[in-house]
Parts: C-alpha cells; sequence; structure tokens
C-alpha cells in the first residue's frame, strides 16, 4: 500500500507531501490544477515512461519520493531479492530529476536502475484510465489475467513442468542425431583408426623406452671396444697382479711384525672392488651383444609409434587413452540407432503429456472465459451499458510454457455491432465503464492492491456516476484505490478526499493539495454541483450524495 508520497520541484510543485491511507482516496479539482503532475511524480518515481522534462522551472532538481507498506508475502520482496537490494516492512523509493536530465534512483538508500523500479511498479501499483496501456488494455496480459480469474496457477505449472521436460526430451534427440551425423560421416575414419591402433597398441611410456633402447644400440659398437679392453685390463693385469701382491705380501705378513696388515686389508677391499667393478663391466659387454635385425625392429616400432602419435594430433604417451575413446565412439555408432529408437520414444511421450496438460489447461481457459464474460456483462447492467457485449476469446497459438492459447479482451458496444479490441472499440466514456466493470471482477477476492484510477469517471454522469462511485468503493473495501475525479457523486463515495488547487504566488504558478476535512469536503463536493457559486442547496445535494 502507497504509505506517503513526497514531491520537491517538479513542475508546478514546488513541496508537497501527501499521506494516503487504505480504503477509497479522492483527488478533485479544477481541470489544470495539477491532478495529472501528481500522477505523473508517482509514475516518475515507479520508472515508468512519460514527461522528459519534470523539474520546476528556477530549481536545480526534482525529487519524488514514495513509502510503501511490504507486507509478508508480496511480491516485491522477491524482486528486491533477486536485484540484491535491501528487505525490509517498508519499501522506500526515490528518484531525482537533475536540469540537465540525468535520472538517479534508490530503493531504501540503495542506489538502482530503472528497470529495476519498472519491476518494482509491477508488483506495486495498477494505474487504469482512458490511456492505460500498460495494463487492461494490454493484450499481452490478457491470458495472465484470465489465468488469475480463473484460478489456473496449478495447471499453469504443470504446463510449465511438461513444456521444460518436452524441450529437454528434443533438445536430447536433436543433440544425438547432430552427434551420430558427425560420427558417421567420419566412420569409414573411425574403423580404420580403431584398426591401426588395436595393430599397434602402444603402451604408455613405450616411446621413451624405446628411444633409450635404440640410442643404446646405435652407440654399442663405438663404445664395445673400449670396454672390452677395460675388461681384459681388470681381468688379465689388474686383478691377476692384484692377486699376487696380496699372495707376496700374506707370506711376509708373519716377519713383519704386523706392519703389513692395514696394506692386507686394503688390498683385500680393493680386490672386491676390482671384482665388482669386472662384473658390471661384463654385464654392460653383454648388454651391448644385440642382433642387428633388433634395431631394426625397435626403429620400426618407435618411428610408427611417433607417426601414429602425429596423425592424430596427440603425445605417444597418450595413444592408449585415445584409442579407447575412438573405440567408444565406434561403440556409439554401432549403438547410434538404438539410441536413437530411445530418444524419440522419449519425444513422443514427452509431446503426448504436453498436449494433455495443455489441453486441460485450454478447457479451464475456456470455462474461466465464459464465467469472466458473465461476471462482466452483470457488472455493465448498472453501469448503463446493459446493450454492451464483452467477451473473451480463447483462440490456438504456437505452444510453449505458458499453454497454446493466445487470450483477447473483446467488446461491441451495441449488439450485432462487431466486436474488437477494448481501446479501439469503446468511445472514452464507455471505456472507462469497461476497465472499471473488469476490474470489479477480475479484483475479486484479492485484497492489499493499491489501485489509481485516472478520470475514469469522463464522460459520465448521474446514476451511471452513482454506480461507478460504488463499485470504486466496493474495490476499496479490501484494497486502496486512489482516484482522480471530476464527478460528485464519485467523490461522494470517497474515504479520504484532498483537493488540487493551482495559485500564483510572487509571480510563480503553483498547485497546493490539501486534505479535506468533513466540512471541507461538503463545500468541494457542492462545489463540483453547481460550480463556483456554492448554494445551501448544493450543500444539502452534496450531504445527500455522501450519505449514499
Amino acid at each position: 500500500m502507497l504509505r506517503a508520497l513526497e514531491i520537491r520541484d517538479i513542475l508546478i510543485i514546488d513541496r508537497l507531501d501527501l499521506a494516503f491511507q487504505p480504503g477509497l482516496n479522492v483527488l478533485t479539482g479544477e481541470t489544470g490544477a495539477g491532478k495529472s503532475i501528481l500522477l505523473d511524480s508517482l509514475g516518475f518515481v515507479l520508472g515508468w515512461r512519460g514527461r522528459a522534462e519534470l523539474v520546476r522551472q528556477g530549481a536545480e532538481q526534482g525529487e519524488v519520493v514514495a513509502e510503501f507498506d511490504l507486507p509478508e508475502g508480496h511480491a516485491a520482496r522477491a524482486v528486491l531479492e533477486e536485484a540484491g537490494l535491501p528487505v525490509e516492512d517498508t519499501l522506500l523509493l526515490r528518484r531525482v530529476n537533475t536540469g540537465d536530465g540525468r535520472k538517479t534512483a534508490w530503493v531504501n538508500d540503495r542506489r538502482c536502475s530503472g528497470d529495476v523500479l519498472r519491476a518494482l511498479s509491477d508488483t506495486l501499483v495498477e494505474l487504469h484510465g482512458q490511456h492505460d496501456d500498460r495494463g487492461l488494455l494490454d493484450p499481452k496480459g490478457h491470458r495472465d489475467l484470465l489465468d488469475e480469474f480463473g484460478g489456473l496457477s496449478g495447471l499453469h505449472e504443470k504446463v510449465r513442468g511438461a513444456w521444460k521436460a518436452r524441450s529437454a526430451a528434443r533438445k536430447a534427440l536433436r543433440e544425438a542425431e547432430a552427434k551420430l551425423a558427425e560420427m558417421r560421416a567420419e566412420e569409414e575414419f573411425l574403423r580404420h583408426a580403431v584398426e591401426e591402433l588395436d595393430a599397434l597398441s602402444p603402451q604408455p611410456g613405450e616411446e621413451a623406452e624405446l628411444d633409450t633402447r635404440r640410442r643404446l644400440m646405435q652407440q654399442s659398437e663405438r663404445i664395445r671396444e673400449d670396454i672390452a679392453k677395460a675388461q681384459a685390463a681388470l681381468r688379465d693385469g689388474a686383478e691377476g697382479q692384484a692377486q699376487d701382491a696380496l699372495r707376496w705380501l700374506e707370506g711376509a705378513a708373519d716377519k713383519a711384525e704386523g706392519r703389513l696388515e692395514e696394506a692386507l686389508a686394503a688390498l683385500g677391499r680393493a680386490m672386491v672392488e676390482l671384482d665388482e667393478a669386472a662384473s658390471g663391466v661384463e654385464d654392460c659387454l653383454e648388454a651391448l651383444t644385440f642382433n642387428p635385425l633388433e634395431l631394426e625392429e625397435t626403429e620400426e616400432r618407435l618411428f610408427a609409434i611417433r607417426a601414429l602419435a602425429r596423425k592424430h594430433g596427440v603425445a605417444p604417451d597418450d595413444l592408449a587413452g585415445f584409442a579407447e575413446g575412438v573405440r567408444d565412439q565406434v561403440a556409439t555408432l554401432e549403438q547410434g540407432d538404438a539410441d536413437l529408437k530411445a530418444l524419440q520414444a522419449a519425444v513422443t511421450e514427452a509431446d503426448a503429456a504436453y498436449a494433455e496438460a495443455a489441453g486441460t489447461l485450454s478447457d479451464a481457459r475456456t470455462k474461466a472465459a465464459g464465467k469472466l464474460d458473465k461476471a462482466v456483462m452483470a457488472e455493465l447492467a448498472p453501469l448503463k451499458m446493459d446493450r454492451a457485449v464483452f467477451a473473451t476469446h480463447v483462440t490456438q497459438a504456437d505452444p510453449g510454457e505458458t499453454g497454446q492459447d493466445a487470450v483477447t479482451f473483446t467488446v461491441a458496444t451495441n449488439p450485432g455491432a462487431p466486436a474488437g479490441p477494448l481501446g479501439k472499440i469503446a468511445s472514452g466514456g464507455e471505456l472507462s465503464r469497461f476497465l472499471l466493470a473488469l476490474k470489479v471482477c477480475l479484483t475479486g477476492g484479492q485484497s492489499g492492491l493499491t489501485l489509481i484510477f485516472d478520470e475514469i469517471d469522463r464522460g459520465v454522469g448521474g446514476a451511471t456516476a452513482d454506480a461507478v462511485g460504488r463499485r470504486l468503493a466496493g474495490l476499496a473495501s479490501d484494497n486502496q484505490v486512489l482516484v482522480v475525479t471530476h464527478s460528485p457523486q464519485v467523490a461522494a463515495r470517497g474515504a479520504h478526499h484532498w483537493r488540487v488547487e493551482k495559485r500564483v504566488a510572487k509571480g510563480q504558478t503553483l498547485s497546493t493539495v490539501t486534505a479535506l476535512d468533513a466540512g471541507a469536503r461538503t463545500d468541494e463536493i457542492a462545489r463540483m454541483l453547481s460550480g463556483e457559486t456554492i448554494t445551501e442547496e448544493a450543500r444539502a445535494a452534496a450531504e445527500a450524495l455522501m450519505a449514499g
């Protein structure tokens, strides 16, 4: 609910503070007094498109602040959470327009974009009038309005779920078909690759091992001769001489009075080391002994592994993993037709589920449309439009997550006259009454809304204006309604009343808004009945209207 509206330096308003209440809030005044400026100001702080130049002449900037109550569960709370803005029981909107045209907005003292403001406004305020293209006159919203009237949210969710499942099944089938087509285009290559890889069967680390063996065999001829000489030197030379030395020293050790013990020990250790060195040299010689055919075979396999790795653009050690992947592709290719059949069956099942859910929703919409038509027609009679015809058309549309229907509200002002969209068929006064009747029906059971009606009673008077006032008061019983009106019958139904006036002060034309008490209300309604000269008869008539 809108609690307060503060306006600073907007058009012909210098400073204005308004506190609104639940129920029917009425704003009256002469034409041109500035009533529309109040709505322009509210639209500005809500992010609606409006006048480009709003700043009062001579002021540096204009500013509007609006305060709303946000009870638990209010739709605006979800918008705030999604935008990362503070969520509190009170929502404070502030927007500034500088003299050079720049506009800046804050929500609960945090900067925000115009898009966020407009998203919030959709949950906070509904504007209805002859030029309302955001609400009831916008055909794009008629389907949602019908669904809300019919209480079809449960069926709507089922259709949305079925549509998502249908879309997912179709996407899976498309992707599988594309993947299978791509693999079939490369089927010959894949099968040949599997044969090559299976025939070679490369193993991780094998390329490095083969390269080492190849280099060793290539170098063996060059180093074998030197290693053989070293072996001969060790076995026939150094080892034999060391044995002779050891035998001679052992024979002299008894007579050397222990002076050869250290030498004998060192020579023993040397003999062990010489033996180990000789064994290592023999092992090396044995390793260097190879069949020339082995080098050829080693090189052939090494080069084959490297060539296959280059061909497939992978490292030699990754060939085994690559081969496994290619085998999986071939297996998928061989299983492809069976997989496609399963996916096609899933699509058929999802299509059927969606068609059933959408069909059920279509039937429910058709029934709800009939109920809405009857309800609106019942409201039109007291509004002196009993010859008019209101019809809700449910027609087939492209399927989607909201179903397979298009919904349009149409009217015919007289029996036999062609029906058409609300905004194109009805005249100004007729349109106002159509909108009011439709809103009365659509709002049934809802509460806590803030509804604004901008001169919706234009072009009507007498009993018809009284019927309009009664229905506005009925809407306001569970909601907050703000109405700008020139009709005394409507104004008399208000629970709260403000008079908008235009005055000239110090050479400037300014608009002021005054809250009226019971006596002032009587005078204002009497003025609306009789003009500038208020007679006792006009006051009596005003009191009679207010007594209702």
